[in-house]
């Protein structure tokens, strides 16, 4: 159209694009900016146009089967106001998407569950964590229910039980405060306080995770486990003590040696004799072990992995056991394959050795506070036993080669079964234990 006509019903249905074009424009006649667009395929739609800024702009308003000719003149009217207000529909069509798309995922937000936001968590921690920590997380959420694989204690049901901080995962994230959270800790608390002591800290750090992050800051209560909480529900800690002095030590072997399991007894041999953490040892692997070079490589919950001596004692030890499997303290009753539950055992030895309570991570203990009887450095054991250097020269300064933790870790083996008073004779031709 040379002019501008007004628009009706009948010449916007009669209208075509024309024939040697992709796209025409009319434009009517009464409203100022509004034009009908027709395509060659023939599409029609309204469009509005104006100059804004020294600049044309162009925007579209709708299908001409979903818009009717009044509605159109009307929103074109409307967005001639806002150009002459010096206002880009355009944009302001985007900012409005924007803030739509905005309210629409804060509602979804809302819904959010505990359960949906741990997923994440798990998920964005598990690079950084060991395999035993990430397990240990897994079944704090578990729904339980399944049938126990391997003996129970003495009062557990046939089933396992849910994980403690299961009765959590469905409640809305939003709805996860200082009160829901003392609800779910107290009765835990009551229970099994150590266990709810743990399990509060992982729930702690997970807040503090969620907080960290724009898709759940808004909808977290960072001081849903504040430390008031903490002192009023949970058990006060108590610094464990348990640990084999000196004179103890002839007694303690006596009874391990005895235990009928030889892969039992050497497990707990070997946690005394190296102060490695129980989980650590029982996830040894054969390949692990290198009786050419006398080494350990441990599995550490610190750094990933660890190698220390394999001392002469030890090594008879290992040497002696059945390999059934990949593990190197085997169990074929076990699914796993590998020992699960040694305490059992251990009690049994400790009690009779007339010695008071002995934990397995009390072996542990144990050989960190026997080792001052040898006078060995510090940092030595700290490198044995896997713990972080505590000083700066211990960080940045010293690292120590196998050979001179073998000197040092050697003399503590030796002084122990001294003391317990096992003699012990390594032969060129293999190793065996003289009692």
């Amino acid at each position: 159209m040379s002019k501008q006509e007004n628009f009706t019903a009948e010449r916007v249905s009669r209208l075509r694009c024309k024939k040697d074009k992709q796209q025409s424009i009319f434009w009517d006649g009464k409203t100022p900016g509004l034009g009908l667009r027709l395509t060659a395929a023939g599409a029609k739609s309204y469009i509005f146009e104006t100059r804004l800024h020294g600049k044309t702009i162009r925007s579209t308003i709708g299908d001409v089967r979903t818009w009717t000719i009044g509605k159109a003149q009307t929103e074109a009217t409307r967005l001639k106001t806002l150009t002459d207000q010096g206002i880009d529909p355009r944009q302001q069509r985007r900012e409005q998407a924007a803030a739509a798309e905005t309210a629409r995922k804060a509602e979804q937000q809302k819904d959010l569950t505990v359960g949906e936001a741990w997923t994440a968590y798990i998920e964005a921690r598990t690079p950084k964590w060991g395999e035993i920590h990430l397990r240990n997380h897994q079944n704090m959420t578990k729904a339980g229910g399944e049938k126990r694989t391997r003996g129970r204690r003495k009062g557990e049901p046939d089933t396992v039980q849910p994980g403690p901080l299961h009765s959590l995962m469905a409640l809305r994230l939003s709805d996860l405060d200082a009160q829901a959270v003392k609800d779910w800790l107290e009765p835990l608390a009551a229970r099994t306080p150590t266990q709810a002591a743990q399990t509060f800290r992982a729930l702690r750090a997970f807040i503090a995770w969620c907080a960290d992050r724009p898709a759940y800051s808004g909808l977290v209560h960072s001081d849903s486990c504040n430390r008031r909480l903490a002192r009023e529900v949970l058990p006060k800690t108590k610094s464990k003590t348990d640990c084999l002095q000196r004179e103890q030590l002839p007694g303690w072997f006596k009874e391990v040696r005895k235990i009928g399991n030889p892969v039992i007894a050497t497990y707990l041999q070997a946690l005394l004799l190296t102060g490695a953490r129980r989980e650590e040892m029982a996830g040894l692997r054969w390949q692990d072990v290198d009786f050419q070079w006398k080494s350990i490589t441990i599995r550490d919950k610190v750094d990933g992995e660890r190698t220390i001596p394999l001392t002469p004692y030890l090594a008879s030890l290992l040497a002696a056991l059945p390999r059934r499997n990949e593990w190197t303290f085997s169990s074929p009753m076990a699914a796993s394959g590998r020992l699960q539950e040694p305490r059992i055992n251990h009690n049994k030895a400790v009690t009779a050795a007339g010695l008071p309570p002995l934990t397995l991570h009390g072996l542990r203990r144990s050989f960190s506070t026997l080792t001052e009887w040898v006078e060995c450095p510090a940092g030595v054991v700290a490198q044995i036993m896997g713990h972080k250097p505590s000083a700066t020269a211990e960080k940045h300064y010293k690292v120590r080669p196998l050979d001179l933790l073998r000197m040092w870790h050697d003399k503590i083996e030796a002084w122990i079964l001294e003391q317990a008073g096992i003699e012990f004779k390594p032969e060129q031709s293999g190793l065996r234990v003289v009692a």
